[in-house]
């Protein structure tokens, strides 16, 4: 496989990068909704210290919004925002992560000479297949834009590298998860100022917290109740209450219902079906350990 080089003259000034962030023109965001948009945040972080990039950007796209729309959800971000126009005329390499890129677009911008890359951090070959299979809402959208190259995580190597290589006709390259406790120990501070978000022990038994999404075969509730309910078998002190999120759409689904049913921990009442909530609220509030 060959590989994109991003060096060049350029870097003698240094590589002027962007990210692109998916903002909603009617607001009301949340950096809690879902994973990839902390996964921006980090990564402009990561680029901030690189020693070939002088200039890093958070790039509103995939909807009319424009940096304005972004003022409230963004508040806070390490780096300055710009619209799709200011980043085909200043940026050297454009990052695809939150909002997808417009074929139109990245045609146009690799033909002014910048590089293109799209960084998968979801499980899309298995979410596309479900999609397809059971007729939901497209994932993925293959339009055939011209990336350099695709990169994503290395748990996804034997099930979406070959994918992706396939569908973007791209080079592949895998790369290290990121992570900082930045947006979490901001939120503590605006929630519980001067106290520390960190396991406190005191109690004889532990409230559990369950946070899967359910939304896929790969991201479900299933193992980690199962976890409980075999602890809750085996010393049927261990376990306060296992409260699982992100659930309460699956209630009266026979399948889950009948699952649910059959387990100890629904039966002997310790087992709650919970809606989606803000991580840190629920942590901090609910929850002693994290299954």
């Amino acid at each position: 496989m060959t590989t994109t080089s991003f060096r060049s003259p350029l870097t003698e000034r240094g590589l002027r990068v962007g990210v692109s962030i998916f903002v909603r023109r009617s607001g009301g965001q949340s950096m809690w909704e879902n994973g990839i948009f902390q996964n921006c945040i980090f990564l402009v972080m990561l680029l901030l210290r690189s020693p070939i990039v002088s200039e890093t950007y958070l790039v509103v796209g995939g909807s009319d919004a424009t940096p304005a729309d972004a003022k409230d959800f963004l508040a806070g971000a390490p780096v300055a925002i710009i619209d799709m126009n200011e980043a085909a005329s200043k940026l050297d390499v454009m990052i695809e992560m939150s909002a997808q890129l417009a074929k139109e677009w990245t045609v146009a911008f690799r033909e002014r000479g910048g590089k293109i890359v799209s960084m998968r951090v979801g499980n899309d070959y298995v979410i596309d297949i479900e999609r397809m299979i059971f007729d939901k809402p497209q994932g993925l959208l293959i339009s055939g834009a011209p990336y350099h190259e695709v990169w994503t995580l290395a748990e996804y190597e034997r099930s979406c590298k070959p994918y992706y290589e396939s569908t973007f006709r791209a080079p592949v390259r895998l790369m290290p998860h990121l992570w900082s406790p930045l947006v979490l120990d901001r939120e503590m501070a605006r929630l519980r100022p001067g106290q520390r978000f960190e396991y406190q022990p005191s109690k004889r038994r532990w409230r559990a917290g369950i946070f899967e999404p359910n939304i896929c075969m790969v991201k479900t509730s299933f193992i980690p109740m199962l976890v409980c309910e075999i602890a809750h078998r085996e010393n049927a002190n261990i376990l306060e209450q296992v409260s699982v999120y992100n659930t309460f759409h699956l209630k009266e689904h026979a399948g889950f219902n009948n699952f649910a049913s059959h387990l100890d921990i629904v039966r002997h009442g310790i087992a709650t079906f919970e809606g989606r909530f803000p991580f840190v609220e629920a942590v901090i509030n609910h929850v002693d350990v994290i299954v």
